[in-house]
């Protein structure tokens, strides 16, 4: 069985992809990391990725690795320089960032893409992992996050499934959530919107799925035979 570590710096992320590990992948093994203290380090520095958050996520998928990880998925999206700079030095097993896998779902959509945020520092790095001239508008919903936090699900998802039919009525196609802990408010979207809504979540646990599946079937190459 593949053990998948996940890697979390928001508490709220942690129920979201492990309630979709459960239906698409259940026969993964489901390791959880969480320093929930990265995301208000990050929010709090005014200085952004730091040298020291850098290595608090070398250190931390050196540990899920030492753990026998067989791939690694971050699930926080403020963070993607750091997840780069994991993947590299890990090249030899899936090291994914929260939407890599949801922004090649959205570039497979027609029309423009409204891209939700709860968290402001994830408006200010996912951008950069859109395609070039890619037609994606962005909006934050204000409070959101903070009333997630009081417990308050109810108004965490109506204030992104206000910004879900704002965006709509600005002429959006396809809504994504950016973040993990978001996909919970994923119907009150389609409902406010009447369109689709991508979560980073589904579209991540199987793009890792994709992945480990693919190399364990790949051809292995044998030395020395004839």
């Amino acid at each position: 069985m593949p053990r998948i570590a996940l890697i979390h710096a928001l508490s709220h992320s942690v129920d979201p992809i492990n309630a979709a590990m459960a239906i698409e992948w259940p026969e993964a093994i489901r390791m959880n990391l969480l320093d929930d203290s990265l995301s208000a380090d990050l929010a709090g520095s005014g200085s952004g990725l730091s040298a020291t958050i850098h290595q608090r996520f070398q250190d931390l998928a050196k540990y899920a690795i030492g753990c026998g990880a067989q791939g690694i998925l971050f699930t926080c999206s403020a963070f993607g320089a750091c997840i780069d700079a994991v993947a590299r030095r890990y090249p030899d097993i899936p090291v994914l960032k929260p939407n890599e896998a949801m922004i090649a779902d959205a570039k497979k959509t027609i029309g423009p893409v409204g891209l939700i945020a709860t968290f402001a520092p994830t408006l200010e790095s996912m951008p950069l992992e859109f395609p070039v001239g890619m037609d994606v508008r962005y909006a934050l919903a204000t409070g959101a996050l903070n009333a997630l936090n009081r417990g308050d699900m109810d108004l965490h998802n109506t204030l992104i499934g206000a910004q879900a039919r704002q965006l709509a009525a600005d002429g959006c196609n396809t809504i994504a959530l950016a973040q993990f802990s978001m996909a919970r408010a994923q119907g009150v979207c389609e409902q406010a919107s009447g369109k689709p809504v991508l979560t980073t979540v589904h579209s991540a646990v199987l793009e890792m799925k994709r992945r480990l599946t693919r190399r364990k079937s790949a051809p292995q190459l044998v030395f020395g035979a004839a």
